[in-house]
């Protein structure tokens, strides 16, 4: 019998229903687990599930009965894979699971930035519009979507579907080679072409040494003046200060960003400081993955590449 130790059940909505594997086992689910909980919690597990908690070579060391960690996101950064291979430990993630969720939240936040629907929004709490003596005001700007250029980085399957989205809507869709390549892929421009061409760039490449950072100061200055940033990807792919200053200064036209460095931002962050008086920054608390679809989706595939290992090792 297998025992299953689920490390942070709380990173999906209360109330969901995990659905369990078809097979003897015992099921063990903690809403949130701490650094320090992580041996007691797994020492005698054969499976981990987890989202977000770490799991290094130190720990990994420490439990020789563990055989499957299965995370329930794409997601792997947070362990340690090449320990696990050495441990003999599988590691399994799911992929696709939020291919229509994240790229309708993308779409959402291009319309949002477009039409200044946060300020709009904002002047809902004070008196603005009943204070005005005309019918309408023009304190933000509108700007079409149709005719606008998107330029995407990244083209896996999000990269690809918020282009199919966009090309729906009017947008003319360009894809970013990599920085600094030497030689550029069919269906791709240069990377600082499509900075300087882009009236919104959308991140969706994986979070690796080459790319974070990868929207630096530098990269900002390249962009076209008043254009638009959205990270749906990983918060370090951009430069948190640098990204501020952008919107200050005004080359930045807005900004709409999913994820963040460190998630929960710490108190004072300077993101989530400048979005308290920045009409033009739209903050999403890495909610873009998660509709009701896709958390069912993702946790029956979770389920069956428990249910698969099992199989594989009986």
């Amino acid at each position: 019998m297998l025992t299953i130790v689920h490390l942070d059940s709380d990173t999906f909505p209360r109330g969901t229903e995990v659905p369990k594997p078809r097979i003897e086992h015992q099921w063990i689910a903690y809403p949130f687990t701490d650094p320090e909980d992580r041996l007691e919690r797994l020492k005698d597990a054969d499976v981990a599930v987890s989202n977000k908690v770490v799991i290094d070579r130190e720990l990994m060391a420490q439990l020789p009965k563990l055989k499957l960690i299965a995370i329930t996101a794409t997601g792997m950064n947070n362990v340690d894979l090449d320990a696990a291979k050495e441990f003999g430990i599988c590691v399994k993630n799911v992929a696709g699971y939020s291919s229509t969720c994240v790229p309708e939240h993308v779409l959402g936040m291009i319309f949002a930035l477009k039409h200044s629907l946060m300020g709009w929004y904002r002047d809902q709490l004070t008196d603005r519009w009943v204070e005005n003596k005309q019918f309408c005001y023009f304190d933000y700007p509108i700007t079409d979507i149709r005719g606008s250029t998107l330029g995407i980085i990244g083209k896996g399957n999000l990269g690809s579907e918020v282009a199919r989205l966009a090309t729906a809507v009017g947008m003319n869709v360009i894809f970013a080679e990599r920085p600094n390549a030497k030689t550029c892929r069919e269906g791709y421009l240069p990377f600082d072409e499509v900075l300087s061409q882009a009236d919104f760039i959308s991140l969706h490449c994986p979070l690796t040494e080459e790319t974070q950072n990868i929207i630096n100061a530098e990269a900002l200055s390249k962009m076209k003046k008043g254009a638009f940033l959205i990270n749906t990807g990983r918060g370090p792919l951009v430069d948190e200060h640098a990204l501020v200053e952008a919107l200050k200064c005004g080359q930045l036209g807005g900004a709409a960003l999913d994820v963040m460095i460190k998630e929960p931002p710490e108190k004072g962050n300077v993101i989530m400081q400048a979005a308290k008086t920045l009409p033009n920054l739209l903050i999403t608390p890495h909610i873009a993955w998660a509709s009701d679809s896709a958390i069912d989706t993702l946790l029956n595939k979770v389920r069956d590449n428990i249910e698969t290992f099992a199989k594989e090792q009986a």
